[in-house]
């Protein structure tokens, strides 16, 4: 973070574009200010192009007139239900700009709506309304006062000392648009900055206001959080206020462990957070958002299926299977997206354990070569996640795995070198199979092919269509078909 003087600024925001703004607003005789997030990240030194400023008096009259001065390489839009405008405009250095305007306004709030009551309002009133005061500094454009910062909450005191506060009351604050809970860890989470007490209790006592939030926007905010450097920062806090046993209670449940005989089970919420992070710490090609959903419910069936037993001590058997059964219902809770990218999630918690039976033991070709026919495309993917699993202290057990998953992986590059796809479906399908024993889809049918499959996928015949058929015979005859 970088301290500038109100002369540093003016000399920073000297560009075409607020210089352009500041005339603008000269012209017509309103005070404008850029604020919020650009503000703040010109203070942490990260790169912004989206703009907002506010105009007391009409954003739209001055977005309209900084468009007619731009000419034909800037474009206009225009929002009047929201009193808003935008204006795209490319600079000399062919950067892509975003201005947001609007008029500074006051807000009031009913307590069954985020959507707020709105009217004019000044400068003080609008920064009041701000989320954040690291989000509630404004510099002004006017060419009179071209660079003062204007920060009544102390903002930039908070940005130094890493903190998330609210302007006012944090309560009401939380009270008026529940999201903001939500803001305030996702703030915390990717600038790595505390939250101050009032605000954290605030966040604990007003928790469940966030049932009126829709799902779309929570999914907007928690993929954010997910997609942070350490996005356990976040779920520890969503955890600890209570948001989270409302908006994901299937994680939440995680939080428990349970002694019996002296024996107890690992706390399988940290567990499954300690994951999170190991996969973040991947390369980002590496580490995307869906494969970090997968390592965020890859336990999720545990709480359903733990057991104890007298000899084994905690099991949870199963847990992977149930896990990925609970996938759609939360995905479908959360908004999230149900097609491919729910699939996909939804494999990786069914398959997340193969790779480990496989390390446990002697890795056979057999095995390999069935984890690859299950996982096809994704089997990288489900490694990765396999190997952010191993959470273990014990460093000799942690060692032995990785060595196995390293053999496991060799084996995966020798096939997948072969043309997998080739080598382990049977090249005789279950439309043949219908044909040559007059059949419908059916049980039986079924049975035949998985019997070529499994004879493939062993090894125990070559993938060819006369040895093939030579099975399917054996089998069809055994079964009363042929």
């Amino acid at each position: 973070m970088r301290l500038y003087t109100d002369k540093e600024l003016a000399e920073i925001l000297d560009q075409d574009i607020f210089k352009k703004i500041g005339d603008v607003a000269d012209s017509m005789g309103v005070e404008c200010y850029v604020v919020g997030g650009y503000v703040r990240d010109l203070f942490l030194e990260r790169p912004s192009n989206d703009i907002d400023v506010v105009v007391v008096g009409s954003g739209i009259a001055v977005a309209t007139e900084l468009k007619r001065r731009l000419g034909r390489r800037a474009h206009l839009s225009v929002f009047k239900n929201f009193g808003t405008a935008q204006v795209k405009w490319r600079n000399d250095e062919k950067q892509e700009m975003e201005v947001e305007f609007v008029g500074a306004r006051r807000e009031s709030y009913s307590h069954d709506s985020r959507k707020p009551i709105v009217e004019d309002g000044t400068l003080e009133d609008d920064q009041n309304r701000r989320d954040f005061t690291i989000n509630a500094m404004a510099i002004c454009l006017n060419s009179s006062r071209f660079g003062e910062l204007v920060d009544p909450f102390n903002g930039l005191a908070d940005l130094e000392d890493g903190i998330i506060a609210t302007p006012l009351d944090p309560e009401v604050t939380f009270s008026d648009d529940p999201l903001r809970m939500m803001r305030c860890i996702r703030f915390a989470t990717q600038l790595n900055f505390l939250i101050e007490e009032r605000t954290f209790e605030a966040l604990e006592h007003m928790a469940g206001r966030i049932k009126i939030v829709s799902g779309e926007r929570i999914e907007v905010e928690l993929n954010k959080i997910m997609m942070s450097a350490v996005p356990s920062r976040g779920f520890v806090d969503l955890q600890r206020c209570g948001l989270l046993n409302i908006i994901l209670p299937e994680l939440s449940a995680l939080d428990i462990v349970e002694q019996r005989n002296g024996r107890a089970h690992k706390n399988n919420f940290y567990h499954t957070l300690e994951v999170l992070d190991n996969i973040s710490r991947q390369p980002s090609d590496s580490s995307h958002l869906y494969l970090r959903w997968a390592a965020l419910l890859h336990d999720i069936g545990k709480t359903q299926t733990k057991r104890w037993d007298a000899l084994a001590g905690w099991t949870f058997h199963n847990h992977n299977y149930i896990g990925a059964k609970m996938v759609p219902q939360i995905f479908r809770r959360l908004k999230l997206p149900m097609g491919a990218e729910m699939k996909y999630v939804q494999k990786l918690v069914d398959l997340h354990m193969r790779p480990q039976a496989i390390a446990d033991n002697e890795v056979t070709d057999s095995a390999v070569r069935r984890l690859l026919s299950d996982a096809g495309d994704d089997i990288d993917d489900l490694m990765t996640l396999c190997e952010a699993d191993i959470t273990s202290k014990n460093e000799v057990k942690k060692k032995i795995f990785l060595e196995n998953f390293r053999i496991v992986r060799e084996k995966l590059a020798d096939l997948q070198e072969k043309d997998y796809k080739r080598l382990l479906q049977p090249c005789i399908d279950g439309n043949e199979i219908m044909a040559l024993f007059n059949l419908k889809p059916s049980r039986e049918v079924g049975v035949l092919k998985q019997t070529l499959k499994d004879a493939v996928l062993d090894n125990r015949v070559e993938n060819e269509r006369e040895p093939l058929m030579q099975l399917l015979m054996e089998k069809a005859r055994e079964m009363g078909l042929a």
